[in-house]
């Protein structure tokens, strides 16, 4: 049962890791326009579809949303602004990183803080619960592990921003690395990886919002993932607005000549990303042998997005040019952080 949950956790991982694909395919289109529309998409439709499979026949998703639950609910949708912020600062990591090392560090720092903070928060407010106690020794060693995993790669890419510098004429552009630059991108990618975070804290807190031994176990989070995005929706929905004035892009959306290709790309876009928390709420309901392997369950899926998205950096040729030494020191960070998904399992 618990090979059937890291499975599908391991394919939602996947699916997250390949949500940048389809964003290549939309035309015409400024960035705001598209973040926008994938995130009704990501995070209002799909998940809204999601929480309903975990209202039991004769129930309704309204009768979570009472005032019995009303501080949890409010708590769940505030860290779920705090992770939307998180969510643009992301894409600005992979813009000065690229894919395969930006999602590394960003989901790397995600994965050790979210599964630190959830309890953290908790035990502030429901001191009663002991949220704390799942915190354990192999947790805890765990999170060090991802850490150390997070500098190795690190390490990495200081190795390959000093390779493209000395490659290139003095006064030259980055070319194929784009808009590269390590010291300002590692500190972008830190800030949205603590942001991000907060999307565990608020699962955390909205743990009960479902009608409990009603609803199937793998259906239980679904519920708490769509206040969640709702949260980083109106985050992202402001910033994107924001920019839609400012740059006046307003028209993008009045341009039916590519609304048929980019509303199905951002669709497909929206519908690998939100199959991440998909796949952790379906896969902790094969889980609930091991409470350590739940509470570590963030952990394990942010360290399975890095793993995926180092494939994609391959496959778009990002470490192209850079030694074997700095392809090996990511290989051992990737490594490292792969092996504290299993660490509860294994101390």
């Amino acid at each position: 049962m618990i090979l059937i949950g890291l499975l599908i956790i391991a394919i939602g991982a996947f699916c997250q890791s390949s949500s940048y694909v389809p964003i290549n395919k939309i035309k015409s289109w400024s960035w705001e326009s598209y973040w926008l529309v994938q995130g009704i998409f990501a995070w209002l439709i799909l998940p809204f579809l999601g929480a309903l499979l975990a209202v039991p026949d004769g129930h309704s998703l309204c009768e979570l949303f009472t005032s019995e639950n009303s501080f949890n609910i409010c708590m769940t949708i505030q860290f779920g602004i705090l992770w939307g912020i998180g969510g643009l600062t992301f894409g600005l990591s992979m813009r000065y990183l690229g894919v395969a090392l930006g999602q590394s560090i960003a989901l790397g720092t995600c994965a050790a803080l979210g599964t630190i903070m959830g309890p953290v928060f908790l035990s502030w407010f429901f001191p009663e619960q002991d949220p704390l106690s799942k915190l354990t020794f192999s947790v805890l060693v765990g999170v060090a592990v991802t850490l150390i995993g997070i500098a190795i790669i690190g390490i990495a890419g200081n190795m390959k921003a000093k390779a493209l510098s000395n490659s290139l004429p003095q006064g030259e552009g980055q070319g194929g690395a784009g808009d590269f630059n390590f010291p300002k991108g590692l500190c972008i990618a830190l800030l949205a990886g603590f942001m991000s975070g907060c999307f565990n804290v608020g699962l955390t807190f909205g743990a009960d919002i479902n009608f409990g031994e009603l609803t199937d176990p793998m259906f239980r989070a679904l519920p708490a993932t769509l206040l969640v995005t709702m949260g980083g929706f109106v985050t992202n929905a402001v910033y994107c607005l924001y920019q839609n004035h400012k740059n006046r892009t307003w028209s993008d959306y009045s341009n039916k000549s590519v609304w048929g290709n980019n509303i199905l790309f951002c669709l497909l876009a929206g519908a690998l990303w939100y199959s991440q928390f998909f796949g952790l709420s379906l896969g902790q309901g094969f889980l609930r042998e091991s409470p350590e392997l739940i509470t570590f369950s963030f952990c394990i899926l942010m360290a399975l997005n890095v793993t995926f998205s180092n494939v994609w950096g391959i496959i778009l040729k990002e470490w192209k040019g850079c030694s074997r030494k700095t392809i090996t020191v990511l290989l051992i960070g990737i490594a490292i952080l792969i092996l504290s998904s299993f660490i509860p399992q294994l101390v």
